[in-house]
């Protein structure tokens, strides 16, 4: 019988023991920053990885832009067409206005193309029923029409985290589209 009772009281000491055991490591909080830390790191980073994505994404449409813009006064004050400038010349030179984040020879499309009127200008998305990028078209126009230039880059996206996906082209790609829409000047003298 004393042998029961010395087992009980060792096993009811040995729960005590294991009971303040958790209790002082509960009371501890050596470890509870690198514990907070790490439970916010992940979400942290990926929304610091969305920010940089985002960033990248607008500086390349403002740089498309800019180049779509500076492009279009070769077009609108007659020295493309003058200088008799083919669709090949013309990408030359808007490559010349394009650095840093693209790769503007082989993946920057230009399409110039006149209309009669602004209303009939097409703005729609320059993308075919299957998705692909559109090949550009190149007529620039002569005096006193009007023009439509468009500047069209698929950029890849390399982060999608959390559902945040900024590609809407199939292989993770963005579409960036800068347009320009304006009348040429009469350069040859006036307008008709």
């Amino acid at each position: 019988m004393s042998r029961l009772i010395e087992g009980t009281s060792k096993l009811c000491g040995g729960n005590i023991f294991r009971a303040r055991t958790w209790r002082a490591f509960a009371k501890r909080e050596e470890g509870a920053t690198a514990v907070e830390f790490g439970l916010v790191v992940v979400p942290f980073v990926a929304m610091l990885f969305a920010i940089m994505q985002t960033a990248m994404v607008f500086f390349a449409s403002q740089t498309l832009e800019t180049a779509a813009a500076d492009s279009a006064r070769l077009i609108l004050t007659g020295q493309a067409q003058t200088a008799s400038l083919s669709q090949a010349s013309f990408k030359t030179e808007v490559c010349k206005k394009i650095f840093g984040i693209f790769d503007c020879a082989n993946g920057v499309t230009v399409d110039v193309q006149k209309y009669t009127n602004f209303a009939s200008a097409d703005l729609s998305r320059p993308v075919d029923s299957t998705g692909k990028v559109k090949t550009g078209g190149y007529n620039p126009g002569g005096p006193c029409e009007i023009v439509v230039l468009r500047l069209i880059y698929e950029f890849p996206v390399y982060v999608s985290l959390l559902g945040f996906d900024l590609s809407d082209q199939t292989g993770g790609k963005r579409l960036i589209v800068a347009t320009s829409v304006f009348r040429n000047e009469p350069y040859q003298g006036t307008c008709t």
